[in-house]
């Protein structure tokens, strides 16, 4: 299965560049995958730099283990959410780390196998379950909700304009059992948009659809926003996070979170620490504009288009 996995790492000269791993550093990727990232953290670190690798993916894990095994026990990789990075490295006794790498996307094996059901362009199970050991498939969901609840997750989730007569074909299609697999509901979802807008978009219509529903089956943006809210508090003085998303609710959760950590509380020292908060800024931005994927990495990498790296240092 590992020798199957196949991911182009995202942005990685920019990951190491604003994540500036040391030897003896100890650095987390709270979204190993296959490893990638890492690879190049642990290199750079080396001799003696640890990592610890977090993924919700078994599939990945197993990569990760195969392409990182050159590193030894520099490196210790656990099954889990990247929401849930603060409780795993507090178990591991690898608290405060040196750095955070955190990139968002899905990857490129995920979406290019069809049985995970990802892919709107491959024929498979409506799955999109990230573990897929545990929890509500797609297709699960699709027949739990009704048309108003699908409406809104379209809505809120994939910025979908077309998302109530979306949602009210779906759930005549599953109604009428005309729909099980993947390419079977990108056909349903294409069929609902008016022809102008299905000409009109620049992405398959089905795009944005897959992309709520994928959040909200692997609960995405709950995971981004314990991450955002812990990760203070794991790295040490001088430690770096460096954080890649892929869509607007995602980057807008890093962008705030990143801009409110560096700004200036305004308390008198006195009265911040009656409070128990800091008197001063907790980050240093790093990145006042997201970092994209330069036109040679594209030409390699088109699905590194919507890739936006942000960074910020501990103070």
């Amino acid at each position: 299965m590992a020798a199957d996995f196949h991911h182009k790492t995202v942005l990685a000269e920019e990951t190491v560049r604003y994540l500036a791993p040391r030897a003896g550093g100890l650095y987390c990727d709270a979204t190993v995958g296959g490893g990638g990232h890492a690879a190049r953290v642990l290199a750079e670190s080396g001799p003696d730099g640890r990592l610890v690798g977090i993924d919700r993916d078994l599939e990945a894990l197993e990569a990760a283990r195969e392409r990182l095994s050159p590193f030894g026990d520099r490196v210790t990789l656990v099954h889990g959410r990247f929401g849930d990075a603060r409780a795993i490295l507090a178990e591991l006794g690898a608290l405060p780390v040196d750095g955070f790498v955190l990139d968002l996307g899905i990857s490129s094996h995920q979406v290019d196998t069809a049985r995970r059901g990802f892919s709107f362009q491959r024929e498979g199970p409506i799955d999109m379950r990230m573990d897929a050991s545990s929890g509500e498939s797609a297709d699960e969901l699709l027949r739990r909700v009704g048309v108003d609840e699908l409406a809104r997750i379209l809505r809120d989730f994939g910025e979908e304009p077309f998302a109530r007569p979306i949602a009210r074909a779906i759930k005549e299609a599953f109604a009428e059992e005309r729909v099980s697999t993947t390419t079977e509901l990108a056909a349903v979802i294409a069929e609902a948009l008016p022809a102008r807008e299905r000409l009109s978009r620049k992405t398959d219509p089905a795009t944005r659809t897959f992309q709520a529903l994928r959040i909200v089956v692997n609960d995405e943006l709950s995971d981004v926003e314990r991450f955002l809210a812990d990760f203070p508090a794991c790295l040490r003085e001088g430690g770096r996070i460096v954080v890649i998303a892929f869509h607007s609710l995602e980057d807008h959760l890093v962008k705030n979170r990143f801009r409110d950590l560096s700004r200036h509380p305004g308390l008198p020292a006195d009265v911040a620490a009656a409070m128990g908060v800091r008197a001063d800024p907790e980050l240093t931005l790093l990145t006042r504009k997201p970092v994209a994927a330069s036109d040679e990495e594209l030409a390699q990498n088109p699905r590194a288009r919507s890739a936006r790296l942000r960074a910020a240092e501990r103070r």
